[in-house]
């Protein structure tokens, strides 16, 4: 084997577990013989419109089968895979499709319209419907039928980037992480050491795959392992509950919101969830009440911290250990280290309160076509600098203690408050805009924009979401906007969020 990074994998699945279940989707199994030869198939289409190594291949689309189909022909070749978030708005999805400068892209055809704009300004050759296709039109599925079969054995090295996950940035655009095969290769590591995963396990996949908690954390060390997935295209309590009961699942991922929707579904306390036994859970920290309503079923969770920069876990909190270190967001990973530094990058001592510096092969390449922020995420000896505070306890326990960036985390998605304060800002007769988490019992926080506005201007939600609906996803539109004479500030003119946060965020 000459490619020793993921597009490997599937053939030595292949060789190793032919007739083991891979992935179970819409009542149907697909085998590890299955899933390689079809990516074998998708990599031969894809080298015969001319994809080569370092080629960016698009991936817009729920979860499907095909998502990790491509994602495995993809690293066949040596091309980055980018997966991109079906939430964004057209002129997101467009930033994301020029930024990575993408050849290819494979789409569901209900993101077809969203994602024209998108397709135009990157100037996109190949555009493939998954699936059967429509109208005439053939799908990725039919196109594969009649490609060449065969693995392709491209060269690819641990250090060749892999894929590149978008994550919003403070600067108000997102930026392209770009992740290596080393990368998610050591961070599927770190899951099955960490998480124990083993053959046996059944996985039930409900949270999107363009995440890279998803994929990094949750399909990817499913695979490598030879355990099976069991992949559905969205979340429903009702529908997760039933799968959970009929398929013995046994690992479960999500976040708060996820869990506190299965624990208040009427369906709940009937179904048998005797099977499950590894429950992990990011995002935020996880409320006091879903903890007891899944320990009164025998059920804990393992809990974490990361971000897409370390593929993307940095630390786990095992289950035994919930109760007694609550709040805390664990022990760094197997292969990965976590230190604090204050601001001038020194060391501190256990107990004080600096940024959260990470370092290990999970930690990422740099940021795509952005060599400065890339210089900037790293310290001079090579740990990446999360942007977050938090303390190590005596124990060497991580614990967050507020964030540097100002992310709001809403039911698992980042929002970057400077990303929709730019748009605010532009909105006709606000003066001033400072937007913060508020927290909120279902999504763990919601984002509320704080505002100031000229003489004779009557601003409400209702006409702050109209004017960002399109423009913006749906989860980073603010919840409620709030109109106050002026906003904190310091002494430089900044926006002194912790009082804004003091006011509205303790409700």
């Amino acid at each position: 084997m000459h490619n020793h990074g993921l597009g490997s994998w599937m053939a030595a699945r292949r060789r190793k577990t032919p007739d083991k279940p891979a992935v179970i989707f819409d009542g149907g199994v697909l085998t590890y013989r299955q899933l390689a030869d079809a990516a074998d198939r998708i990599a031969g289409l894809f080298a015969a419109r001319g994809i080569q190594k370092g080629d960016r291949v698009a991936y817009l689309g729920e979860n499907s089968p095909e998502f990790l189909q491509v994602l495995f022909a993809t690293a066949q070749l040596g091309a980055v895979f980018v997966p991109v978030n079906t939430r964004l708005a057209p002129p997101e999805i467009a930033h994301v499709l020029t930024d990575a400068n993408a050849r290819i892209l494979i789409q569901d055809i209900e993101f077809a319209e969203r994602a024209a704009g998108g397709v135009e300004a990157a100037r996109i050759a190949h555009v493939i419907l998954t699936g059967e296709g429509v109208s005439g039109i053939p799908g990725l599925s039919r196109l594969a039928e009649g490609a060449a079969g065969g693995h392709i054995d491209t060269a690819v090295s641990l250090d060749d980037p892999a894929a590149i996950i978008y994550t919003s940035g403070t600067t108000g655009r997102a930026k392209g992480a770009v992740l290596s095969h080393g990368n998610l290769t050591w961070c599927a590591m770190n899951c099955i050491v960490d998480y124990d995963v083993v053959s046996s396990d059944v996985a039930l996949m409900i949270s999107p795959l363009f995440h890279v908690a998803s994929l990094g954390m949750g399909a990817l060390p499913v695979l490598m392992k030879g355990a099976t997935i069991v992949l559905e295209r969205g979340f429903d309590a009702g529908r997760a509950l039933a799968l959970i009961q009929a398929h013995h699942v046994t690992m479960l991922s999500g976040v708060p919101t996820t869990y506190q929707l299965l624990a208040d579904h009427p369906d709940w306390a009937t179904t048998d969830v005797s099977s499950l036994h590894k429950l992990t859970c990011g995002g935020s920290a996880v409320p006091t009440r879903i903890l007891n309503a899944f320990e009164q079923r025998g059920l804990s969770f393992s809990q974490g911290y990361g971000m897409t920069e370390t593929s993307p876990g940095a630390t786990s909190l095992p289950p035994t250990m919930t109760r007694e270190k609550q709040g805390s967001v664990g022990l760094p990973h197997f292969f990965t280290d976590v230190r604090i530094a204050d601001e001038n990058g020194r060391m501190v001592p256990r107990g004080t309160v600096g940024e959260i510096e990470i370092s290990g092969p999970n930690v990422f390449l740099g940021y795509h076509g952005l060599p400065e922020a890339t210089a900037a995420a790293f310290t001079d000896d090579g740990w990446f600098r999360s942007g977050d505070l938090g303390y190590l306890d005596p124990d060497g326990y991580l614990y967050i203690a507020d964030r540097l960036k100002d992310m709001i985390i809403s039911g698992g998605e980042n929002i970057y408050p400077a990303e929709v304060e730019n748009l605010i800002s532009d909105i006709q007769g606000i003066s001033g805009v400072a937007v913060i988490g508020v927290p909120d019992e279902r999504w763990g926080e919601v984002p509320w924009a704080v505002v100031t506005v000229r003489d004779g201007t009557e601003v409400t939600t209702e006409s702050v979401r109209a004017e960002l609906d399109g423009v913006l996803a749906r989860y980073k539109l603010p919840k409620n906007v709030v109109v106050v004479e002026e906003l904190p500030r310091t002494a430089s003119g900044k926006v002194r969020k912790p009082d804004l946060r003091a006011r509205f965020g303790r409700r």
